[in-house]
């Protein structure tokens, strides 16, 4: 299908048109997006630097943290910056390939998160084959698989936005390019390619999310005949994945299941998942975790008192 276009740039509403609103929401998304990087990269040095490196759990959280960092910066530092400034622009080119790598570094949370509910069934409803299940070769492959799946999630989504054509207007109602508001846009009939949309990003996600939810149920079943001391490690570990979880997909499960409509609130839930739950991991899971809070002590203390030794 040959698609013309007559756009070369298109204008970004963002959140509010109110300058008080957008000073404001400067302030929070500055704060946000500092607190994202300084939590995900104490995460990301307290695995590599510790033990919790060879424990597959910490693994993929290493690569969750990694994942967070990627997918917020696709989005976040331009929507700070469209804050400061009266007419956000974005080229055709710079929305296609942001839509690409906001889809492809979703996908890899999603399937990380995904892979790491498998490693928590393993540890708790297999334990003496976890070691042989869960060996360092497969959580690599785990990984590769990881992205794979998310490369081919976002080139599908990407390549159902490029083979659009856009005639004007070129205002899209959201603080980034997304699928949907670019299909509001597309001058001509958007059915079947709404379906497709529904069934690469809506589907997949609840999908993965029921088989999330029904592999927790398994655990917490399991963990119900533990003794009372091993129950809780268990609990804290599986109630930090279990937010997290639900904090990421019930937004985008409101977004993208439905068919091809945007409402206001979509700006709101997107939200959620682009920056308040890439903030609110590594709290989820330093608080309620005692490896990883000890980890986080011994690394920066053990090294505060290195540094302050070679003051000396």
């Amino acid at each position: 299908m040959e698609t013309a276009n007559n756009i070369t740039e298109f204008i970004l509403l963002g959140l509010s048109q109110n300058k008080k609103i957008k000073y404001l929401c400067f302030l929070l998304f500055l704060f946000c997006y500092t607190a994202i990087w300084i939590g995900n990269l104490l995460i990301m040095i307290s695995i590599t630097c510790s033990q919790l490196i060879d424990q597959p759990m910490y693994f993929f959280l290493n690569y969750l943290a990694l994942s967070d960092l990627c997918y917020t910066s696709t989005v976040t530092p331009k929507l700070i910056t469209d804050l400061l400034t009266e007419r956000n622009t974005i080229s055709y080119t710079s929305c296609m390939a942001q839509l690409f790598t906001m889809h492809f570094f979703g996908g890899i949370e999603v399937f990380i998160l995904t892979v790491m509910a498998y490693d928590r069934y393993v540890a708790i409803c297999k334990p003496l084959h976890y070691t042989v299940i869960m060996s360092r070769q497969r959580c690599d492959v785990l990984v590769i698989a990881c992205c794979a799946g998310a490369f081919l999630h976002s080139f599908v989504q990407c390549l159902l936005a490029l083979n659009l054509p856009f005639c004007g207007p070129n205002e899209i109602d959201h603080y980034f390019c997304d699928v949907y508001p670019l299909l509001k846009l597309a001058c001509t009939d958007i059915y079947r390619v709404g379906i497709l949309v529904v069934a690469n990003s809506g589907m997949m996600g609840l999908v993965i999310f029921v088989v999330l939810m029904i592999s927790y149920i398994f655990i917490l079943y399991t963990i119900s005949i533990y003794p009372i001391e091993s129950r809780s490690k268990a609990l804290s570990t599986c109630s930090s994945h279990i937010t997290v979880v639900v904090l990421f997909f019930v937004p985008v499960l409101f977004v993208y299941i439905r068919p091809a409509t945007t409402f206001p609130e979509d700006k709101v839930f997107a939200l959620f998942y682009t920056i308040i739950v890439p903030m609110f991991n590594p709290l989820i899971y330093t608080l309620r975790n005692f490896e990883m809070k000890n980890a986080l002590r011994k690394v920066w203390c053990q090294k505060g008192f290195l540094i302050g030794k070679q003051m000396i």
